[in-house]
């Protein structure tokens, strides 16, 4: 720059650039250009004095700057021009508010200490500003709002120190920022609220300050690949509880019609927030790295660290992948819509005893994929709606948060409501499926199968490692690897097919079975193998810590009844009476031990009325001993001497023992002594029996 000549502003329009003496202190005006001659104005390695005013003038001239030095920011307001470019420039600024240019505005490789404004201009052309530095700390570098411009925004390689402001802006073509390092660190360093882009909008950038890109409209894809964004550490103090103060970049009410590409090393040291977004192609999180580097203020339960990602009520055509995305801090998606699938693989999300996944309500068309993932946090899921799968297999769930105004902790899954339209799947993957605060499905309604084969549930034995209250689901599987850590409810749900295992059963809590249906087991139990049965009545015995519950038993007896396994179903039901007398036994002080003898009298001579062929055996007992008793006894007197029926001890017994039976011996024989007490308790045993094996042969009669 010591050998540029200077070059009063004047006579850049005459065309002088070779006259040092001018000095330009007369009136000028714009020679007319002949024909043959192109129409460019080109001024190298000058000195540009005083101010290059142009304001409100039509130059049908291309102006071309090159290595030149600017005393004075040129003013082209509201000027015409045919085009005008600046290479390896030095500017104080550009005033160009209200600027029409036929082709392109170019500043390439400058240095610009000053405003650059382009407010309301109008450009048929591109405005390039490749590999340039703007230089205004703390305030406006460029000036933008309401521009319009045909072509494309390329920006790539520059750097800026400020506000680059496009507020409102209409641009034809893509906004290319590749490379670009902006810096503002407590404001925005790209402000483009309300901006429409009728192309791609590329920024492969550094941002230390905020993106501000709310309310634009980009008719193609967003693409930040590789970005890395920052700011300062000063932060808006507001007492919002949605406000994200530590914003990276916001994209609120964004309307983009393509894909929003935040992947492949996306790196962010604050909030991505587009809240009300709508995104018509995928959302891509691909081994992004978000950080929610949330102040102290915000880092309350349950938002914990701060929010890193925050798109609740956003509209997404397409997917959400996140395969390998590393998020510190929560994921907030409530009330979200998603066409397609969200799929978050070999993922890591950090926000210890808060929610890490916080997306109540969300709406997704497809798939919600969460696998192989390592999650601090928990992940509150009421009320979705899936349209297929909701898969967790080999997920890590640990550190679940608390409720906001309870002391007790969240469950590190909670799809409370949701509705599934295929599996829930918290099984085993590569690893095992381990959720330390529990599973809390309450009322939720799958389509097909909830699956926690291989998972590992709970970790307190006063929390919740498992609720299912009221859940609907075709096929249930409790193969779980080691026994639930705390509380078991399954309270009002139900199952067509139930698969379980002895480890599920042994829960360190109680489990609540109290009206759980379950239509059949997905390993029936054969005619023969009572010993099954056995097992599974031990197994309920333990899970309902020895406690009398009727109904489970009652619907483990349906289930058997319904499969025609009606011997067993007894089995089931003479347990279930057994236990009903014990609990009634432990709540009489005094008649408690009559009880537990009336239970066992019942229970072994009829089977509490459900083995009748049992009761039949005991009355050919009772026939037998007292046959052999009044045999013994030899010939009874004879009531009526004038009666001579033959005696018969066989035929005397039958008359007393059973009430329907009379032979005629009952009332002629004298029993004294002893046999009047045997005769009396054969009669009482004959009818307790006799209406026992009757109620028997009348329900075989029925069947």
């Amino acid at each position: 720059m010591a050998t540029q000549k200077r070059l009063p502003a004047a006579d850049v329009l005459r065309g002088l650039g070779e006259n040092e003496n001018n000095s330009g202190g007369g009136g000028w005006r714009l020679p007319r250009r002949r024909p043959s001659t192109p129409p460019v104005i080109r001024v190298v390695d000058r000195v540009v004095t005083d101010v290059l005013d142009l304001r409100a003038v039509d130059v049908p001239y291309v102006l071309e700057f090159e290595r030149c030095r600017f005393e004075a920011p040129p003013d082209l307001r509201q000027a015409n021009l045919a085009g005008i470019s600046f290479t390896d420039c030095e500017l104080p600024g550009l005033e160009a508010r209200n600027l029409s240019s036929s082709n392109d505005v170019s500043l390439l490789g400058c240095a610009v200490t000053g405003l650059v404004d382009l407010t309301d201009a109008e450009i048929a052309g591109s405005v390039l500003l490749r590999d340039s530095r703007f230089s205004v700390p703390g305030g406006l570098c460029v000036h933008a709002d309401r521009l319009t411009l045909a072509g494309a925004l390329l920006g790539f390689g520059i750097h800026t120190e400020g506000e680059i402001r496009l507020a409102g802006a209409r641009i034809g073509g893509n906004i290319n920022l590749v490379n670009a390092v902006l810096r503002n660190a407590d404001g925005f360093t790209l402000n483009g609220n309300g901006m429409r882009v009728g192309g791609n909008f590329l920024g492969t950038f550094t941002s230390h300050g905020v993106v501000f890109l709310a309310n634009a409209r980009i008719s193609s894809a967003l693409s930040l690949r590789g970005a890395v964004l920052s700011r300062g550490e000063e932060f808006e103090e507001t007492t919002d509880p949605h406000a994200d103060p530590s914003a990276t970049l916001v994209l609120d009410r964004v309307d983009v019609s393509g894909d929003v590409e935040l992947d492949r090393a996306f790196t962010s040291a604050g909030t991505i927030r587009a809240v009300n977004a709508k995104i018509g192609g995928t959302l891509s999180l691909a081994d992004a790295v978000l950080d929610a580097v949330s102040p102290p203020a915000v880092g309350t339960e349950p938002t914990g660290s701060g929010r890193a990602l925050h798109v609740d009520g956003a509209e997404i055509g397409g997917d959400v992948v996140g395969r390998g995305v590393r998020i510190t801090g929560q994921l907030r998606m409530v009330d979200t819509h998603v066409r397609g699938s969200i799929t978050i693989e070999r993922a890591t999300v950090d926000n210890p005893f808060a929610d890490a996944v916080l997306a109540n309500r969300t709406r997704v068309g497809s798939n919600f994929v969460l696998r192989e993932s390592d999650i601090s946090g928990g992940l509150e899921l009421r009320a979705v709606t899936i349209g297929a799968n909701l898969d967790l297999r080999g997920s890590r769930l640990t550190k679940p948060g608390k409720y906001r105004h309870q002391p007790r902790e969240k469950p590190s899954l909670d799809i409370g409501g949701a509705t599934i339209g295929r599996d829930l799947i918290c099984a085993r993957g590569d690893k095992e499926f381990v959720a330390h605060g529990g599973v809390r499905c309450r009322r939720a309604v799958i389509g097909r199968m909830a699956n926690f084969n291989g998972g590992v549930l709970g970790y307190k034995l006063d929390s919740h490692a498992l609720n299912a209250m009221g859940m609907h689901v075709q096929e249930l599987m409790l193969n779980v690897v080691s026994p639930p850590k705390g509380l078991v409810t399954l309270r009002q749900a139900r199952c067509t097919s139930l698969d379980d295992n002895e480890t599920f059963w042994n829960a360190t809590g109680f489990i609540d079975l109290d009206d759980f249906r379950y239509d059949s087991l997905a390993r029936p139990i054969d005619l023969r193998d009572d010993a099954q049965v056995q097992q599974r009545l031990r197994w309920l015995r333990h899970a309902m810590r020895r406690s009398y519950h009727p109904r489970p038993y009652d619907h483990f007896a349906e289930m058997l009844t319904a499969a025609g396994n009606e011997e067993h179903a007894s089995t089931v039901l003479i347990e279930k009476q057994r236990l009903r007398y014990r609990a009634v036994a432990e709540g009489m002080r005094f008649f408690g031990p009559l009880v537990l003898l009336w239970s066992f009298l019942q229970r072994s001579m009829v089977g509490y009325g459900y083995r009748p062929a049992r009761a039949l055996g005991w009355l050919i007992a009772a026939w037998a001993i007292g046959s052999i008793w009044f045999q013994y006894k030899g010939p009874l007197v004879p009531i009526n001497a004038d009666d001579h029926l033959p005696w018969n001890a066989w035929l005397y017994t039958i008359d007393l023992v059973v009430p329907i039976v009379d032979f005629g011996n009952k009332n002629r024989w004298q029993t004294p002594g002893t046999s009047m007490w045997i005769a009396s308790g054969l009669i009482v045993t004959g009818w307790l029996l006799a209406t026992t094996v009757a109620a028997g042969l009348t329900r075989m009669l029925k069947r």
